[in-house]
């Protein structure tokens, strides 16, 4: 009879289990169940966060190293799973009048690895850099930073964990055994279980909650999506603000405290040391200097697989992750049809195979289909240039920041519902001391002047009125626009499961809601068979060996 309790309660709850996970899948909804009447959801006044910066007196941000020993331990990823990027930082940055560059040649970049922890007899060599934070003005503080070194592991088997330890093994100044997990082999029936989508992210309290959330959801990948330190937002002497322009009007250049890229990237590496970080520049790196420079913490900082994936330049670039091809595109970068990047976009897109990565994720920092008033069409122009490619290669979801609040798009083209247009998810709500938007567009008297949306940086003005739809004749919508399903502001990161060819999970968490717990939950599901794809470039020797017409009117 006990035996028979035992196995009766094991049943019970074997039952219960299989009824939960099918009540369950009934309810979670699938892109094709849409396009979804809009949503919003109503502001939670009972959690505002705490969108305050940590001090330098916090120990997470401290400096914990002694002499060059690694710290700031970070790894990415390389174009394919059989490479990884491991970057740290040795030596102390300084910042003041009189500062003296580190040598980057007086402290040597090794990484020794392998799969046996008690065994690391493989070893790659890398480069290292120094960069500098320069103002010509009296009374601003110049900043150098630490040796900054890179060491790309090539040879590495898929899906597999691998143990390392960095620094310079001659001083000797090595680091503490860490480890990190290659991405499984590129194939429409392999992906990595869990990517963690998130931007603005800074370095608050709020920020706290959202890397301690999104770390409970166990990722394989992170993608940050711009915005990432707000150095920005100090004065040179350290003084911050929520808002720079308003506090700090007079300043005869926009000034950055560049220390604070150290306190994040101290207190990310807990994280960013075992799990790849793929980053992309948001406004917030730009960081002008002296002799118009721009982008030097982020370009010095983080590794990037720009070379190769054939890009030029770190602000644009792409890779692969199982099943999936990320584009990661640069906002704040000429992206005309004439201009570097979009050429490298069309090479790009021409070669990905669909056989081999079904799934085309694109990101880039400033949405194209945000509701809020907050950023409302600042980046037109780079819509009006390069909307119509991605469409045409069948870009199944796009990611942004920018906007510090959630939302998701239904499938949309040319603001104009599209089965075969990608979901737009702007995930800007990492927690930034800039706090949330909360306005939208339209709502009485919360549409923005047009001539007040361009962006500062890259200029032009391509945010004309509505031509067409509900609302044709008016730049804002005067309710929430048809093409936006789901928005809400609360900060929080979202997780992309992606399960097969044709399924994605896309879950949104909230930082206020329990850790298993998802404010926004869909299933991304593909139509190859309803919505075709623009094919590959034919290579002009094969046209010369056609003597038929109609192929050469295929290109």
């Amino acid at each position: 009879m006990k035996y028979f309790g035992v196995v009766g309660s094991i049943l019970i709850w074997f039952l219960v289990f299989v009824s939960f996970v099918e009540v369950n899948k009934g309810q979670i909804l699938t892109t094709l169940d849409g396009p979804f009447k809009p949503v919003t959801v109503p502001l939670d006044q009972s959690f505002r966060g705490h969108a305050v910066d940590l001090p330098d007196t916090d120990s997470r941000v401290q400096r914990t190293v002694e002499g060059f020993e690694p710290e700031q331990i970070s790894v990415s990823l390389s174009a394919t799973y059989d490479s990884i990027w491991v970057s740290w930082i040795t030596g102390e940055y300084q910042i003041g009048n009189n500062i003296k560059p580190l040598d980057p040649s007086k402290v040597g970049s090794v990484v020794q690895y392998g799969k046996d922890k008690s065994s690391l007899r493989r070893k790659a060599i890398g480069q290292s850099v120094i960069y500098n934070q320069l103002y010509p003005f009296e009374g601003l503080q110049n900043y150098t930073s630490g040796i900054i070194h890179h060491v790309q592991l090539t040879g590495l088997k898929p899906d597999t964990l691998y143990y390392y330890l960095c620094g310079d093994p001659s001083i000797p100044a090595m680091s503490t055994i860490y480890h990190f997990k290659t991405m499984p082999i590129s194939s429409p029936k392999c992906y990595p279980k869990r990517i963690a989508i998130v931007g603005d992210l800074g370095l608050t309290y709020n920020t706290t909650s959202t890397i301690s959330h999104l770390t409970g959801n166990n990722p394989d990948l992170v993608l940050l999506v711009g915005d990432v330190t707000y150095a920005n937002l100090y004065l040179t002497n350290g003084t911050g603000s929520d808002c720079y322009s308003c506090s700090f009007p007079d300043t005869p250049i926009h000034e950055t405290y560049q220390p604070r890229w150290d306190y994040w990237g101290r207190y990310m590496q807990p994280l960013v040391s075992k799990i790849p970080i793929m980053v992309l520049e948001g406004n917030h790196e730009i960081e002008e200097q002296a002799e118009n420079q721009t982008f030097a913490a982020y370009r010095s900082r983080f590794a990037f697989p720009s070379k190769e994936s054939g890009s030029s330049s770190p602000l644009y670039y792409s890779f692969n992750a199982g099943g999936i091809h990320f584009i990661m595109l640069g906002g704040y970068v000429a992206y005309n049809k004439s201009d570097d990047q979009y050429k490298w976009l069309e090479k790009d897109l021409a070669n990905v195979d669909r056989t081999i990565t079904p799934w085309l994720v694109a990101t880039w920092h400033p949405p194209w289909y945000s509701t809020y008033t907050a950023h409302y069409r600042e980046a037109e122009c780079m819509k009006v240039a390069m909307e119509e490619l991605l469409y045409e290669y069948g870009v199944d979801l796009v990611f942004n920041g920018h906007v510090h609040a959630y939302e998701r798009s239904n499938r949309v083209y040319n603001y104009t519902l599209d089965p075969c247009g990608p979901v737009h998810i702007t995930v800007g709500d990492g927690g930034n001391r800039e706090k949330m938007a909360i306005e939208h567009a339209d709502e009485p008297g919360k549409c923005p002047d047009p001539a007040s949306t361009p962006d500062k940086f890259m200029g032009g003005f391509c945010a004309y009125n509505f031509t067409s739809g509900p609302a044709a004749g008016n730049f804002c919508w005067d309710q929430q626009p048809e093409y936006s399903a789901y928005r809400e502001s609360s900060f929080g990161h979202g997780i992309l499961e992606v399960k097969n060819e044709t399924h994605a999970l896309w879950t949104w968490h909230r930082n206020q809601d329990m850790y298993n717990k998802a404010g926004d939950i869909i299933y991304i599901v593909r139509q190859p068979e309803k919505c075709p794809i623009k094919p590959k470039v034919i290579k002009p020797w094969l046209v010369q060996n056609y003597k038929f017409d109609w192929i050469k009117k295929l290109i």
